[in-house]
């Protein structure tokens, strides 16, 4: 059998357990080709980790698409005089088809983005170091499209599929640490709380679990009465939303549903955001109406969030959005902003919009007319059906940190220790308890 590509001279495999589940993929060299039931114990186990990394001063934009193509654009920020603002480009990088079918998730690990994960119909995911431009090999531990990855750490991947599972890999040597499994069906999404320490998951068996990242299994579930089909935590881990074609339903952290969303039509991607200007939370919704339309989460929980503004310029369905904070570059203005907020859309019509997020002004708010917000930068890939995006950190600058800006950018091994803490030193395969 062919040999797997190393990562480190890592193996791409798992431990003892797993090796029965994980096949080897075949070494390619590939590069990327420049072409142009505790429902308390949750509850008191999800505090937000500490956001006080030091902000990017350029990204990363990838995406994928039906028709197998990766798409990968350097992004930068510069200052532009003749408009008194910032100007942000999109360059695109490399262009190939990366999977043998379609491009169904991708992901890149956070606090500097060196590993992209992307996930096929072909029940592979596959890793990639974006610093070289270099494919590392695949993870074949999945037996059914992979619907989902995400980075909860940047030492740390985890990923949902079509055969029922969530697996969470260890991004030094790829071995698997947990196979969550309960769902009777695909796993349609996932979401990992800003703790870091309990995962939500929906899928075809119309159930919302949520999983004990710690301990590697399941600890809470409930009967939603419908096919869940993305599930987000908000920014501060508070409450979720759980999206079903084009209802949101809002629940608290202890799966009580608040509020219920009736959007105007079938949405795709559901992402919360951060406000730029003022405080507050923000929930982003692409959808069928060819817009992401921004819902301002208003302070009282009692309340219903509201359409604040309509970001526009697509063609077709949007069917991704990915959010970064970026640093902006020093500007002789008084009171210039150091950082903000950018999105990236992908959409059906092929395009990738990039918008920022300080053009919604603080008082726009419930009662305001909607505001239109145009891209501030796009590319057209001239027809390709792109299915998913996300965004990598590039390089950070020193004077914008976050809102807790301590601690720059360090040693990688270092901190790679520290995010393993609590995640178990041994891989386990966890059995969902279904009586829960």
């Amino acid at each position: 059998m062919a040999t797997v590509t190393s990562i480190k001279r890592a193996r791409l495999a798992s431990s003892s357990k797993e090796k029965k589940k994980v096949q080897p993929v075949a070494q390619n060299d590939h590069h990327l080709v420049s072409s142009t039931k505790g429902k308390q114990r949750a509850k008191q186990s999800t505090k937000p980790a500490s956001d006080d990394t030091v902000l990017p001063a350029s990204f990363k934009v990838i995406a994928g698409s039906y028709e197998k193509l990766l798409y990968g654009f350097d992004g930068s920020v510069s200052l532009d005089e003749t408009k008194d603002g910032y100007k942000f480009e999109l360059q695109p990088i490399f262009v190939f088809p990366a999977h043998v079918s379609c491009i169904k998730a991708v992901a890149a690990s956070p606090n500097g983005g060196k590993w992209l994960a992307t996930g096929s119909a072909d029940e592979v995911i596959k890793v990639w170091d974006l610093r070289r431009k270099k494919e590392i090999g695949g993870l074949m531990h999945h037996e059914g499209s992979i619907t989902q990855l995400q980075f909860p750490s940047r030492s740390h991947l985890l990923s949902a599929s079509e055969d029922g599972s969530l697996c969470l890999f260890h991004a030094r040597d790829w071995v698997v640490l947990r196979t969550l499994k309960g769902h009777k069906g695909r796993v349609n999404s996932m979401a990992v709380h800003p703790s870091n320490k309990v995962a939500l998951s929906v899928g075809k068996d119309n159930t919302l679990r949520m999983w004990d990242l710690m301990r590697g299994k399941g600890s809470a579930s409930t009967k939603l009465g419908k096919e869940g089909e993305v599930v987000r935590w908000s920014t501060t881990g508070s409450s979720f939303v759980v999206q079903s074609k084009n209802t949101i339903d809002v629940f608290t952290v202890d799966m009580v549903l608040r509020h219920t969303i009736t959007h105007p039509s079938r949405i795709h991607t559901i992402r919360f955001s951060k406000r730029v200007n003022g405080s507050g939370e923000l929930l982003l919704v692409g959808a069928e109406d060819k817009k992401l339309t921004i819902y301002d989460i208003p302070d009282d929980p009692e309340k219903m969030p509201t359409v604040i503004a309509e970001m526009t310029g697509h063609s077709n369905r949007v069917k991704a959005v990915e959010i970064l904070p970026l640093a902006l570059p020093r500007s002789t203005k008084a009171n210039a902003p150091l950082s903000t907020i950018i999105l990236c859309t992908a959409s059906s019509d092929g395009k990738i919009h990039v918008y920022d997020l300080a053009l919604l002004p603080a008082d726009q708010k419930a009662g305001s007319e909607v505001l239109q917000i145009s891209p501030v930068a796009e590319y057209d890939t001239k027809g390709t059906r792109l299915t998913c995006v996300t965004i990598a950190d590039g390089e950070a600058l020193e004077h914008a940190s976050s809102v807790n800006g301590k601690r720059k950018r360090g040693d990688e091994d270092s901190e790679q220790e520290d995010e393993d803490e609590g995640w178990g030193a041994h891989e386990q395969e966890a059995e969902h308890d279904e009586s829960g």
